[in-house]
This record gives structure tokens, sequence and C-alpha cells, in this order.
């Protein structure tokens, strides 16, 4: 199955439409920010090369395409006749919260050349995109909404399914001396708890094995944690849900990431199962 759908953001600068295209990304589009417009037949011509992988494409093209902005209307108007369904979406906001975005993030604007005030080259800018707004089959005026709330608009807008996004927990097993992931977004420490390394019968087994589990099991200690871990990720993670994040990754580290960690990572993920949250466990070093 070849492309189905192209959509082209577009809009003022500062209005987030950096925001709007990671939405897109969480929503399994093939995206592409400031693309030349001469690169657009090559772009289309190359996606429907990959068939299945590539229904659904999200470019940015905005103010930046400099004086390309007229190729870029006749180009959409000859897109509208594809076979594909093509929507143009065009992002803006106010004026005075335009220039309070610019002011804090100290960016400059894409049409300063010289120092020329910025509400000046706002006016500049619209006057460019004037025609493309005309063309936009949506308008989302962000002045009112945080990062948060637009992303979660764009989900909902264009979201086809229940699986669309999916919201993973990654329970990761890792030793510390061998270093703390640096992708965890959270990392308990579980050193504390009895270390099976030290009983020679069960030093060459892992925390996946029966033995260690059974060891791990008949200390208090283990429990009473897994029990507080458990009703503190079941708060947090809808939590994380609700903020539109689609992955988590949630690190459990012991000395050598071979025994207490990778008990710990496994009974949180059977403690956590649930219909509507996908968990994936990884043991870093449960092989070194």
């Amino acid at each position: 199955m070849s492309l189905q759908e192209l959509v082209i953001v577009t809009g003022m600068s500062g209005s987030g439409k950096g925001t709007v295209l990671k939405a897109f990304e969480d929503l399994r589009y093939f995206c592409v920010d400031n693309l030349p417009v001469a690169l657009i037949p090559k772009f289309i011509e190359e996606i429907q090369r990959y068939g299945e992988e590539c229904r659904q494409a999200a470019l940015v093209i905005d103010v930046r395409a400099g004086g390309k902005l007229r190729a870029l209307e006749r180009a959409l108007e000859k897109l509208r006749k594809s076979a594909f369904r093509l929507l143009v979406l065009f992002i803006e906001a106010d004026d005075d919260v335009l220039l309070r975005r610019f002011s804090e993030t100290r960016r400059p604007h894409p049409l300063d050349d010289g120092g020329q005030p910025i509400r000046e080259l706002l006016q500049l800018e619209r006057e460019r995109l004037g025609r493309l707004k005309e063309m936009a089959d949506m308008t989302i005026n962000t002045s009112a909404t945080t990062v948060h709330d637009v992303k979660a608009d764009i989900l909902r807008r264009f979201k086809r399914g229940e699986d669309e996004v999916d919201f993973k927990a990654i329970l990761m097993s890792f030793g510390f001396k061998h270093g703390i992931p640096i992708e965890a977004d959270m990392v308990f420490d579980v050193r504390f708890l009895p270390n099976p390394y030290f009983k020679s019968n069960l030093k060459a087994f892992s925390g996946r094995d029966k033995k260690i589990k059974a060891y791990m099991r008949r200390q208090p200690e283990t429990g009473e944690f897994v029990d507080r871990a458990v009703v503190f990720l079941q708060y947090l993670l809808p939590n994380f849900i609700k903020e539109r994040k689609s992955q988590v990754t949630i690190a459990i580290g012991c000395t050598g990431g071979r025994h207490r960690s990778v008990f710990i990572a496994e009974e949180l993920a059977v403690k956590l199962k649930d219909p509507n949250l996908k968990i994936q466990v990884i043991h870093r070093d449960e092989a070194i």
C-alpha cells in the first residue's frame, strides 16, 4: 500500500510547529522539518517505494522556504489531485504571544537579517504566508495553549484508532558498576536488598532463575519494596500517559545487574500488568 496521507504543516514562527511535528511522529507519520520545496516530488516518489511502512507523512514547510513559497502554493494545487489525501495545517498565534515566546527563547526570527524589530518581522511573515493560510484545510491558534495542549489536540484530531499511539513502560535492570543507563527517566536503587551473589550456591544464577526468585522472596525487604514501588508507579504511569508521553524508562539497579535488579524488574512487570499498558523488560547487564 502506498502513501495515503500527506500533511503539510506551515504557519508562524514560534507558533508550535515543532511540537505539532513531534505529535505526528508519535502517530507514526514519517516526518521531515524544513524540506526544500523543490524536493517535495522526489520525497513523495521515494516514500511511495516504502509501501506499507510509510502510509502517512508530515512535512513542515514555512517562511524559511524564502522565495520558494510561491512554488509551494503551486505544488499544493497539483498535489490536491493526487491519489493520496493532502491536508494543509496552518499553525499560528497572536503577535503578543509570539513576541513573548521569542523573548523567552532568545531565538532569532528566521527573517531577521539585521536587527529589525520582531513585531515588524511577524507582520512581514504574515504577509508572506497569507496565501498558504487561505489554502489551509485547518488552522490552529496556539495562543492560549501549552505545548502539551497542542500535542493532545493533534493526537485527538489525527488519531486513527485505539492503537495508533502506544504508551510503553520499559523496566530496565542494570548494574551500577557498569554505569547508570543514560536513557533512564527514573532510577530505583535496590542495592539495599540482600545480595544472592554472596551465596556460593546462588552466585552463578540470574534473577530469572527459580533459586534466585525463591531466595529474594524470602527476604522481607523484597516484598515491601515491590509493594511500595507498585503503588508509586500505578500513580505515576497514568499521569505520564495524561502528559502524552509515549515512553518512559524505569531503571532498576543493583551492583552487578545480574541478580537483585533482574528479579525486581521481572516482579514489577508482573505486578503492573494491565491490558491498557505495554510493558517491556530489558536486562542490560544480566549476561555480563
